[in-house]
């Protein structure tokens, strides 16, 4: 059986990609903003922070905050049928 060659970030050379627009240092408000327990959120990748990043098949999805842990905070995306607490930095979330 073949191995496959990569890790979390494999096949994301276009998918975590910046816009020119965007590039440099980001907002420092990105990094300190607070979401309570219910707010739904948007899961937009910043490729500049690799902290706190989750796996690309949840990139653009929808989830609803669960909690916090630590900096980051549990998010509940659906994943087809079945539902899926990730944990993401607030840099890769936005209001939605």
């Amino acid at each position: 059986m073949v191995k496959r060659i990569g890790g979390n970030r494999r096949k994301t050379r276009k998918k975590f990609k910046k816009d020119i627009q965007d590039k440099g240092k980001i907002s420092i408000t990105r990094y300190l903003q607070e979401f309570e327990t219910g707010d739904p959120v948007v899961l937009k990748a910043d490729p500049s922070v690799h902290e706190g990043l989750y796996f690309p098949r949840f990139h653009g999805k929808a989830g609803i905050v669960d909690g916090k842990q630590g900096k980051c905070y549990q998010v509940v995306v659906k994943d087809h049928k079945k539902a899926k607490t990730i944990i993401v930095h607030p840099v890769h979330l936005l209001r939605g």
